[in-house]
């Protein structure tokens, strides 16, 4: 259902494997090169192989996802897996703070704030952020931006009337189940074929359309034991 992308590289997802190239020694200077391993598996393709994206970058990164928050929750925590500081901004705490105390075995990797209150993060290349925004259906505009080394996350529920500005910026987004008339307009905006727009309202729980560009991956998000622990079954709704 749609294109597959490679499972290696950090620089977010990848379009067809090609073969090897080669280049001049004095052309390497314009390579630009991820630092580290810091790439979040946020699962597999229609073809059982898994996918990353690099959350840490020398540039700002913004991720829109039209979805639950049991998908938001696992990204989160794979980040801070990944050594990244996650910081929550939320209106209901509650639904994230048993995810808060059980990362990092007591260490604050992923900390919560309330709409509007996330302070200055200090992100850096050796220690890197990644915002959450679950603010509803309407975040406000506030000074949580992406900037290097912070990217953010921000969350919508349903298809609101700021997702087409957020989509339109966004450098990733990602679309979970939504309603035939959500589909229709998430379509004409990320230019989704027919095929992929009539999709959007069937798919199952766990399963998100990831766009990147013309990029469109199909991936299936399955929680590991640890994470089925804390978190429980992929859900759309919560």
């Amino acid at each position: 259902m749609g294109r597959t992308g490679s499972v290696r590289g950090l620089r977010g997802l990848l379009g067809p494997r090609h073969a090897g190239h080669t280049m001049a020694a004095d052309h390497l200077g314009v390579l630009s090169l991820p630092v580290g391993d810091d790439g979040v598996v946020i699962g597999d393709d229609a073809e059982g192989r898994p996918l990353m994206v690099g959350f840490h970058r020398s540039t700002p990164y913004e991720v829109v996802l039209i979805g639950g928050l049991w998908t938001a929750q696992v990204l989160a925590l794979r980040a801070a897996g990944t050594g990244a500081r996650v910081a929550v901004e939320t209106g209901r705490a509650q639904d994230w703070s048993l995810l808060a105390q059980a990362a990092g075995a007591g260490l604050e990797c992923i900390t919560l704030h309330d709409v509007g209150r996330v302070p200055p993060m200090g992100a850096s290349v050796g220690s890197p952020v990644v915002v959450v925004r679950d603010c509803g259906m309407r975040p406000p505009r506030g000074r949580v931006v992406s900037s290097p080394w912070q990217s953010v996350m921000t969350l919508l529920p349903y298809l609101s009337p700021v997702a087409p500005r957020l989509l339109r910026t966004a450098t990733l987004v990602g679309v979970q189940r939504v309603s035939p008339q959500e589909a229709e307009q998430i379509g004409r905006i990320l230019g989704l074929s027919r095929m992929e727009t009539d999709a959007l309202p069937t798919l199952a729980d766990g399963v998100t359309l990831w766009c990147a560009g013309r990029e469109r991956h199909w991936v299936m998000t399955t929680a590991t034991d640890a994470e089925s622990g804390l978190l429980g079954v992929a859900r759309r709704m919560d």
